[in-house]
């Protein structure tokens, strides 16, 4: 699956590619209409960072950025990109980041990160039935 089984290779700042069956994910994750006809137009950047075990997700977009500050197999509560008040864990598996969410109404949804054999961040998302892929190419 990664070229590099350590999340290490995920350090660094990374700009968005691709995406591949988003809107239908983003509507099984309980985001409206409106929300996600603007998320189409959004190419965000991923910059990620690690000190001392202490690990940072940013998300850059001319919408909104977002920072996520985390300790892996910590659980934490977040607040999605629409409002959304979700709980959180993220693990890391053989070399892949999985991020773990499960809403108020007990829906779960993750999301498997890891760089793969073209050397791009890709982004597995599942929910339910719907799956859906992002990538990002590694710009620094």
């Amino acid at each position: 699956m990664a070229n590099d089984k350590s999340v290490e290779a995920l350090k660094g700042t990374w700009d968005h590619v691709n995406d591949e069956n988003m809107d239908a994910f983003m509507k099984e994750i309980g985001i409206g209409a409106a929300m996600r006809m603007m998320a189409k137009g959004i190419k965000p950047r991923i910059v990620i960072s690690e000190n001392n075990g202490k690990w940072t997700l940013r998300l850059e977009n001319t919408f909104k950025n977002i920072t996520l500050e985390f300790t892996p197999n910590v659980e934490f509560d977040e607040t999605t990109p629409d409002g959304r008040e979700v709980t959180t864990i993220i693990r890391f598996k053989d070399g892949t980041w999985e991020h773990t969410t499960h809403d108020k109404h007990g829906k779960e949804w993750i999301a498997t990160r890891y760089v793969n054999d073209e050397g791009q961040q890709q982004i597995d998302m599942k929910c339910g039935s719907v799956t859906a892929h992002r990538w990002f190419k590694r710009i620094d």
